[in-house]
C-alpha cells in the first residue's frame, strides 16, 4: 500500500543537491560526487575531509546523507525523496559490479504492522513488501504479542543483505538533518548535542520565528552547532512542515502497510571492482594504498593498519592480499562463511566450511564442507548423499569459482562453477553477488551452461544491468570452453 505523499524539503537557493558523506568511503565519494555530472554540493564535511581537499565546505543542512552499512560493504542514501534517486543513480555508475535497491523501511517511515513472533528481547513485526522489523520491548509503549497490529516507526534502517532487521519504536518522531521533532514531549527542547539543558541551542531556540506544534519537542542534532540562527530557523521550519505532513498522512484511513514516509532510503552495495574504482577517486585526493576500501570493508581491525601504512608512505603496486591475509585471515583451519549475494539485495549464507589451504601468493583459498543427505545438487541432478565433500576454490578477484563434489569414496560426482561478481576473500566470509548463470561438468565429462533464463529475467527485472549480464555470459562461455578442453 503506497503512503500519502509528503512534501520534500525545499533545497533553497542552492540549485545543486546537498549531500553529507560519512564513513570509510567519505573521501572517495566526496571527490566522486563533486566531479559528477551534474555535480553535487558536499556539506558538513569532517575536518579530515576539509584538510584533504584543502577547501571549506558549507555547513548548511544536507538534503541527503550517505553513510556506510553496518558491515561497510556498501552505503545507505537517506533523505529528501526527490534527491535520493539522483544520488543513487550517480553511485550506480561507480563500477559494473555496483548494485542498488530502494528500501520501504526508511528511517522515519511509519507502518501499521503485524507481530508475527516474539523473542526474548522483542517482537518481529511484518511491515510491507516482505520487509520485517524488530521492535525491542523497551521501545514499545504497551505489551505486544503475536497477532497484535501496533503502529511503529523505523528508528534504524538495515541493509537488505544484512542478517538483522530494521529497529522499530512506537514513539513518533520526525527526523531531520539538523532538528528532529519528538511527539508527546512537554518541553520545547527535548535534547541537545551534548545532552544538557544549558546548551546554547536552548537559548537560541527561543529566538527562532518558527512555531513548533503543540506536544512536540525539538532534538537538536550535532550538525546544528555550526549553523547560523537563520539556518537553524530554516532547518526547523522544514522539519515542522514534515511534522504537519506526517500528522495529515496518519489521519488517512489506511489500516495496514506503510502509512507515511518522510524520507526515502536506497542501499548501494559495492563489489570488488567498485571498491578499487573508489580507491582511484581517493588516490586523486590523498595517498591511498591499493585495496584501501577492500581491506577496510573486510575487517574493522584493518582500518588502523591501512591508515598507518598510508601515513608511512608504504608503496605497493597491487592489493597486498598475502599481507592482509597473514594479518587478519583467513588461515588454514579457520571456518568461514560463504556469503552468496543475490541481485535483488538478499544475501544467503551457503553454510560455513573449513579452510584447508591458503595459497596467498595466488590469492586462493580452498574451503571444504561436509554435505548432509537429502535432495539433489542444483543443475547436476544427482542426489545429495551423507558424507559427500564439497571442495570450493575461491580466488580473489576472479569472476567465477568452482566447487567439486566428491563421494565418501573420493570419486568425483560433478563440478559446479558459479559465475559471480569478483570474489572477495574476507577474514570471516567469502563475498560476491551471484549472477545466476552457471557452468556444470557432469561426472561423465559433459559440460553445459545453465540458468541463462534466470539471468535474462534479472535483466528484465532491472536487478542486473545489461553490461553485467553480457560480462557474465562471456565468463560462462570461457569457463565452459576451458572445461571441455
Amino acid at each position: 500500500m503506497s503512503p500519502p505523499a509528503l512534501e520534500p524539503d525545499d533545497p533553497g537557493s542552492n540549485p545543486r543537491p546537498r549531500v553529507r558523506v560519512r564513513g570509510i568511503y567519505a573521501t572517495a565519494l566526496t571527490n566522486y560526487l563533486l566531479g559528477a555530472e551534474p555535480a553535487f554540493e558536499v556539506v558538513q564535511a569532517s575536518d579530515p575531509i576539509a584538510r584533504r581537499f584543502d577547501r571549506t565546505f558549507p555547513s548548511e543542512p544536507a538534503d541527503v546523507t550517505v553513510e556506510p552499512s553496518q558491515d561497510s560493504h556498501g552505503v545507505a542514501i537517506t533523505g529528501d525523496p526527490e534527491t535520493v534517486p539522483a544520488v543513487r543513480s550517480a553511485l550506480d555508475d561507480v563500477a559494473i559490479d555496483t548494485f542498488s535497491w530502494s528500501d520501504v523501511a526508511a528511517p522515519g517511515a511509519v507502518f501499521r504492522g503485524t507481530v508475527t513472533d516474539t523473542t526474548g528481547g522483542g517482537a518481529i513485526v511484518s511491515l510491507a513488501e516482505d520487509r520485517e522489523g524488530f521492535l525491542p520491548f523497551g521501545n514499545a509503549e504497551e505489551y505486544v504479542e503475536e497477532g497484535d497490529e501496533p503502529r511503529v516507526q523505523v528508528t534504524e534502517s538495515r541493509a537488505p543483505w544484512g542478517r538483522s532487521r530494521p529497529v522499530l519504536t512506537t514513539e513518533l518522531r520526525v527526523p531531520g538533518d539538523v532538528a528532529t521533532l519528538v511527539a508527546d514531549v512537554d518541553s520545547l527542547v527535548a535534547d541537545t548535542p551534548d545532552g544538557t539543558a544549558s546548551h546554547e541551542l536552548v537559548r537560541t531556540t527561543e529566538l527562532l520565528s518558527t512555531a513548533v506544534p503543540d506536544d512536540w519537542g525539538i532534538v537538536w542534532e550535532p550538525g546544528a552547532t555550526d549553523l547560523s540562527v537563520a539556518e537553524l530557523d530554516a532547518a526547523l521550519s522544514a522539519t515542522v512542515d514534515r511534522a504537519h505532513a506526517l500528522e495529515s498522512a496518519l489521519e488517512s484511513p489506511a489500516e495496514e502497510g506503510r502509512l507515511a514516509a518522510p524520507f526515502r532510503t536506497a542501499w548501494v552495495w559495492f563489489g570488488r571492482t567498485a571498491r578499487f574504482a573508489l580507491d582511484d577517486h581517493r588516490e586523486a585526493v590523498t595517498a591511498t594504498m591499493p585495496g584501501h576500501h577492500r581491506t577496510k570493508a573486510g575487517d574493522e581491525r584493518a582500518s588502523g593498519a591501512v591508515d598507518f601504512a598510508e601515513h608511512l608512505g608504504v608503496d605497493a603496486e597491487e592489493f597486498p592480499f598475502e599481507a592482509v591475509t597473514a594479518s587478519f585471515g583467513p588461515a588454514e583451519g579457520d571456518r568461514i562463511a560463504i556469503g552468496h549475494g543475490k541481485p535483488d539485495g538478499r544475501c544467503v549464507q551457503l553454510g560455513r566450511g573449513e579452510v584447508t589451504e591458503v595459497d596467498a601468493a595466488n590469492g586462493r583459498v580452498t574451503v571444504e564442507r561436509a554435505m548432509s543427505g537429502g535432495g539433489t545438487y542444483d543443475a547436476l541432478d544427482i542426489p545429495r548423499v551423507e558424507g559427500d565433500i564439497a571442495t570450493t576454490r575461491f580466488t580473489e578477484g576472479r569472476w567465477w569459482y568452482p566447487t567439486v563434489y566428491r563421494g565418501e569414496d573420493g570419486d568425483r560426482r560433478g563440478t559446479y562453477v558459479n559465475v559471480s561478481t569478483p570474489v572477495e576473500v574476507f577474514p570471516d566470509a567469502v563475498r560476491y553477488v551471484d549472477l545466476h548463470v552457471d557452468v556444470i561438468k557432469h561426472s561423465d565429462g559433459t559440460v553445459e551452461v545453465v540458468d541463462e533464463d534466470e539471468l535474462a529475467a534479472s535483466v528484465e527485472a532491472g536487478t542486473v544491468s545489461t553490461a553485467l549480464a553480457e560480462k557474465a555470459m562471456d565468463v560462462a562461455t570461457q569457463v565452459a570452453a576451458a572445461l571441455r578442453d
